[in-house]
């Protein structure tokens, strides 16, 4: 899969000191992800069990055993992700998942 844009992850942790935990849970994430080749959600549910699939091809990840989440949006005949959020679990409470 290719993915768009791994600056946004790294200035997650890179901007916040608070956030610096989540580089290497993120970083095995983008890496596990970069070596996917998810054509459905069943294919994503497959390898992230954990993961919850949204309508209109996003899906929320947990990082950092739950502690951080990240949302995608996925073009699958294209095999591209593109990162839309990563956050705590409070700011992931003060956002529409379904528009961001």
């Amino acid at each position: 899969m290719r993915i768009i844009a791994i600056s946004r992850l790294k200035a997650f942790w890179k901007d916040n000191p608070d956030f610096f935990d989540a580089e290497e849970p993120t970083l095995a994430w983008y890496r596990q992800t970069e070596k996917a080749d998810w054509d459905t959600p069943n294919a994503v549910k497959k390898e992230f069990g954990n993961a919850s699939i949204l309508k209109d091809s996003r899906v929320v990840f947990n990082i950092a055993g739950n502690k951080y989440r990240l949302i995608v949006k996925i073009n699958y005949p294209y095999k591209v992700v593109y990162i839309r959020f990563i956050g705590t679990h409070a700011e992931y409470d003060k956002i529409d998942v379904d528009t961001i």
